[in-house]
């Protein structure tokens, strides 16, 4: 299962919709992390908090699988971007959930209409 970054964020920095991603998140052995996942929640967490904090995160992403960018992966992600107007990062997010046949927990409207995607509802407990 991938957690997009904005789950990160939010769980990370106890946001506004931090529990919906908390028991998604509890398990990091079970999750995978896309590269790009790594440098978005990195970036933010850097400018928002301090470079100290968003180290000591990168860390913990070492607990989940983390998949790297590919050949096959900067092939496809172009592919899935096209086909269902993702903007960049979503598609290689959403282009590593297919190849690694996962889902991708998200609130992200882009995902939608996507298969393989959890959008938790926002009144659920979860």
């Amino acid at each position: 299962m991938i957690v997009d970054s904005f789950g990160w964020i939010e769980w990370l920095t106890e946001g506004e919709l931090a529990d919906k991603y908390a028991d998604y998140l509890r398990s990091p052995e079970k999750l995978i992390t896309p590269v790009i996942v790594t440098y978005e929640v990195y970036k933010k967490l850097k400018q928002i908090l301090s470079e100290e904090f968003a180290l000591r995160v990168v860390a913990k992403f070492h607990e989940t699988k983390i998949i790297p960018l590919t050949a096959d992966l900067a092939l496809l992600a172009p592919d899935v971007s096209l086909k269902w107007k993702l903007p960049m990062a979503d598609a290689f997010v959403y282009a590593t959930a297919l190849s690694e046949k996962c889902p991708v927990v998200t609130f992200d409207p882009h995902f939608e209409r996507l298969r393989q995607v959890i959008i938790p509802k926002k009144n659920d407990r979860k």
